[in-house]
């Protein structure tokens, strides 16, 4: 199969679960360059299919919403992890907690 970066991108955060979250740099990782967090950042700003896809899931190195969330602002995007469980205080979530950590 030959994906595109952008396809390794959504698959990946399409692994991270329910009440967790991941980095940008941990997502591009995950898709196979741990280099490109700005082009995963990239990549969740078009997503084309948001419900399946949960872009909400994805914070910068520090645990800090998206700002410029797509889908609706850095409010619906703690609307969305709170809806999970995911605490968010001050637009930030405690990475020690929330962080999703594949085996």
């Amino acid at each position: 199969m030959n994906d595109s970066f952008y396809d390794k991108i959504y698959r990946a955060v399409q692994q991270i679960p329910r009440g967790r979250v991941a980095t940008y740099g941990q997502v591009a990782s995950m898709a196979g360059n741990g280099g490109a967090a700005r082009a995963v950042g990239n990549a969740l700003h078009v997503n084309p299919a948001p419900g399946v896809i949960p872009c909400h899931r994805v914070v910068n190195a520090k645990g800090r919403l998206a700002p410029h969330f797509a889908f609706g602002g850095d409010e619906e995007q703690r609307r969305l992890l709170e809806a999970e469980g995911v605490e968010v205080r001050d637009h930030y979530v405690d990475l020690k907690k929330y962080q999703y950590r594949p085996l």
